[in-house]
């Protein structure tokens, strides 16, 4: 009788260590995928980081690349802990299960937080950016930022290309009589931006605000999602 109850014992500990081993191997995937979003996202809205008034976005991006680095870490010393049945190497391992937890919810709400007043932000600081600081002396980030931004959203000003009348170098001399900067054109020649009409420059309705928002909102919540999800995932 000792020795079926043993064997039933040694059984259930078999079973235990493979559904934990498998529960590890999706935990890691997982962490793959964090990072891979986060690094995804960087990647995708680095060239527009200078027109954002808040560092909130690259935050929570930043924090997603984090989290996954360290699921990545903690599910290889899972798997380590269960070949080697280290209850100290288990203990450290739930441990950092719990830190992961925390790191990849405030991530998810951090970037959900932050998609609720996305829009005010661009409208707000994205026209006062156009105004102000492109093509000005120290602002050479911002305005490689505006003219990728146009090109890649193919639209023009904030709102409207009307908003480049009270830009700061459109009405200096430095323009040469540009209505414009070139990578308003449908195709960038030297001066281009002389001659603002639709069949020249991109007349986008809601201008450039429109498009970076949709851009910004689809990562904001893909990233809250993915966030969320694997804290909540983690969690059960």
């Amino acid at each position: 009788m000792a020795h079926y109850k043993a064997e039933q014992d040694d059984w259930l500990l078999v079973y235990l260590k493979y559904l934990l081993f498998v529960f590890n191997f999706f935990f890691w995937v997982g962490g793959a995928a964090v990072m891979a979003v986060g690094v995804w996202t960087l990647v995708e809205k680095s060239g527009y980081l200078s027109v954002l008034a808040s560092s909130t976005f690259a935050a929570s991006a930043y924090i997603l690349i984090f989290a996954g680095a360290l699921v990545m870490v903690t599910g290889f010393l899972g798997f380590c802990a269960i070949v080697r049945e280290d209850r100290s190497c288990l203990s450290t391992y739930f441990c950092l299960l719990l830190v992961i937890f925390l790191v990849e919810l405030v991530a998810g709400v951090l970037a959900h937080m932050y998609y609720q007043r996305l829009s005010d932000e661009l409208k707000q600081h994205l026209t006062r950016t156009l105004a102000e600081n492109y093509r000005q002396p120290g602002a050479a980030d911002i305005t490689t930022s505006v003219d990728r931004l146009q090109q890649d959203f193919k639209c023009c000003g904030s709102n409207s290309s009307a908003d480049w009348q009270h830009s700061a170098y459109i009405l200096s001399q430095e323009a040469e009589g540009r209505r414009v900067p070139d990578s308003c054109c449908k195709t960038v020649v030297a001066r281009c931006g002389q001659r603002a009409h639709p069949s020249n420059i991109y007349k986008v309705e809601g201008g450039c605000v429109s498009k970076l928002e949709q851009f910004l909102a689809d990562h904001l919540l893909l990233m809250g999602a993915v966030g969320i999800g694997v804290a909540c995932l983690q969690k059960r």
